[in-house]
């Protein structure tokens, strides 16, 4: 019997959680220019909700996408199946034809045939392990990839208005941070804090590069206050703005911010 490795997920599945995430993948070179267009989604939870509609989101940018669950848990590839043959059956909201499997796996990312993901997503996974581990499991799962491949891990609230992730390469190699805050009862973009992958989580204390950035964020949040009047997303794209311009070195431009985004690459932000 082949060994899963890791441990199975906290579960708290929810409608539309990881919209943000999904929306991010959606635009990614590493998807679009995929020659095999196959993602996983790795610890889909309690159910299959959240892998359906990552196809869903998906095959708007690729028709040809497709998408394997795994779970660790047996009782939850199961669920997930079940809710996979009602989606065939025209019984749910999801397309009679979506392109999506279920299976059990772990960081291992079994899948059949030899293929490699061209993206792996690992959404509230690595939360219930140690910082320490955090390198090893990238590595497991990012050596599944195929060449040109992107591994993203991170977390989100439980209904998807506070999220963070990193884009890891093939190599293990951490590319970049994404911050993406709904921005309608935005308080303090810092609230991100509390749902930093855990690469970095324990690392938002003073000297830290995060905790700078934070910090920064807060600031000119707090500076381009005048501007909510005109509406939060004014009030985000303005103190992003100031953040580029004091030389954080913000990846994208207006549109992705509009949506809430803050991309830097991961030097600025690596720990100490």
């Amino acid at each position: 019997m082949p060994t899963h490795e890791g441990r199975p997920t906290r579960g708290t599945t929810g409608t539309n959680r990881l919209r943000r995430v999904d929306r991010w993948i959606a635009q990614l070179p590493e998807f679009r220019g995929a020659a095999d267009p196959l993602v996983v989604d790795l610890g889909y939870g309690a159910n299959g909700v959240t892998t359906l509609e990552l196809e869903a989101r998906l095959r708007r940018a690729r028709a040809d996408v497709e998408v394997l669950g795994l779970e660790i848990d047996p009782d939850r590839v199961a669920r997930a199946s079940a809710q996979l043959a009602a989606t065939r059956a025209g019984e749910t909201t999801f397309a009679p034809d979506a392109r999506v499997s279920f299976a059990r796996g772990g960081f291992e990312v079994p899948i059949p045939g030899g293929r490699r993901p061209a993206v792996i997503r690992a959404f509230n996974v690595l939360r219930q392990y140690n910082e320490e581990d955090v390198a090893g499991a990238w590595r497991r799962m990012a050596s599944r990839l195929a060449p040109g491949g992107v591994l993203v891990e991170g977390t989100c609230d439980e209904i998807g208005r506070v999220c963070s992730w990193i884009d890891v390469s093939p190599a293990a190699e951490p590319l970049r941070l994404t911050l993406s805050l709904r921005l309608a009862d935005l308080e303090r973009p810092g609230i991100v804090a509390e749902r930093l992958p855990k690469a970095l989580i324990h690392r938002n204390v003073p000297g830290e590069r995060i905790h700078d950035l934070l910090a920064a964020l807060d600031r000119e949040w707090d500076r381009a206050a005048p501007l909510g009047t005109f509406g939060a997303t004014q009030r985000w794209v303005a103190a992003v703005s100031a953040l580029r311009a004091g030389g954080v070195p913000v990846i994208g431009g207006r549109a992705r911010w509009r949506l809430g985004e803050l991309t830097v690459p991961w030097e600025s932000v690596r720990p100490l």
